[in-house]
Parts: structure tokens; C-alpha cells; sequence
């Protein structure tokens, strides 16, 4: 490496800014018929992906806590957030002055449990509930790609153990 090339590497290196930090949630539910789980997607407003609801941090808030919010504000849905993070993704954001900065997004996982008819965001994105391969298959970032996939695999133990439970509590051992 040239001298050149080492010293703009270093002047790089030296006015790369760490990755604004974000608050998400993987929003799902279980259909009661069915047992199904899906998850919420929503586009973004500027590029028209498909995302999960995120936002900037919050004074006063817990991450958790600024994830559950988000998730109301962007898409009307409101339940029960895990205080533990399911992990993290990142990606480039564009700011409304065209400067585009690295996000890091710390993801916790919400059910939902009620939608709300008006929330702050209404008619601005679209929501779709879908599996979880589908939410995998429409993201564009493959770490939150994986967080998908990792979450469903999750669920689903949860599930059968929860099931498996509840089919053993209603069986009566005979007394001798």
C-alpha cells in the first residue's frame, strides 16, 4: 500500500462515525383457528421496502419500550414486548437533507394484541401480515433476514412445548 493510499485510508477511518443506533420490533401474532403465526411488514416511506417498525431512541424510554411505541406509531399495533433482544441488523439509512448514515437496529420481538383503527402514521405505508418465509423473502438486509428466520424457529418450540404442555395437563394419571 502506498503512502497515499494508507494515509486516506487512515483520514477515512478517522471521520467514520459509529452507527446511529434504532429500536425495532418483529411484530406477529398466532391465528387462533389455525395456530398459525404471521408477522407484520410495512413498507418504508421514502424507498417503498419492506420493513419492520423502528425508530430513533427515546428519552425516558427503555429500547423495548421505544420498539413497542414505533410499532404503534408506524403501523397501529400494540401487545406484549419481550425486554430481551432478539439481536441486531444493520443498514443505511438516506436523512431528509440526502446525507445517508449507518443504522444499527436492536430488535425485540412484540405480540400483538390489539390494532388500532387511527395511529400517527396511518395511510402512509402499507401493512401486511405474512409467514415468516415470506417476511425473509421481501426484506432487503439478510441480518434482519436471519433475525426472521431465527425468531420463527423460536416461536414454533415455543408453541409445540406450550401445546405439548397443555395436551399433558388434561390427561388424568388413574389413581391404583
Amino acid at each position: 500500500m502506498t503512502l497515499l493510499a494508507r494515509l486516506a485510508s487512515d483520514v477515512q477511518l478517522m471521520f467514520r462515525r459509529p452507527p446511529r443506533q434504532q429500536y425495532g420490533a418483529i411484530c406477529y401474532r398466532v391465528k387462533k383457528k389455525s395456530g398459525d403465526v404471521e408477522v407484520l411488514l410495512m413498507t418504508s416511506r421514502d424507498t417503498g421496502r419492506w420493513v419492520i417498525p423502528k425508530g430513533w431512541p427515546m428519552t425516558g424510554k427503555c429500547a423495548h419500550e421505544v420498539a413497542a411505541q414505533e410499532a404503534f406509531e408506524e403501523a397501529g399495533v400494540r401487545g406484549a414486548v419481550e425486554t430481551e433482544t432478539l439481536g441486531a441488523y444493520s443498514y443505511s439509512k438516506v436523512l431528509r437533507d440526502g446525507v445517508q448514515v449507518a443504522c444499527k437496529v436492536q430488535v425485540y420481538a412484540l405480540e400483538v394484541t390489539d390494532m388500532a383503527k387511527n395511529f400517527k402514521e396511518k395511510g402512509e405505508r402499507r401493512i401486511e401480515w405474512v409467514s415468516f418465509d415470506e417476511a425473509a423473502g421481501r426484506v432487503r438486509e439478510p441480518e434482519l433476514r436471519g433475525l426472521l428466520l431465527a425468531f420463527k424457529r423460536k416461536v414454533t418450540e415455543r408453541l409445540s412445548a406450550k401445546a405439548a404442555k397443555q395436551g399433558s395437563a388434561g390427561k388424568q394419571i388413574p389413581a391404583e
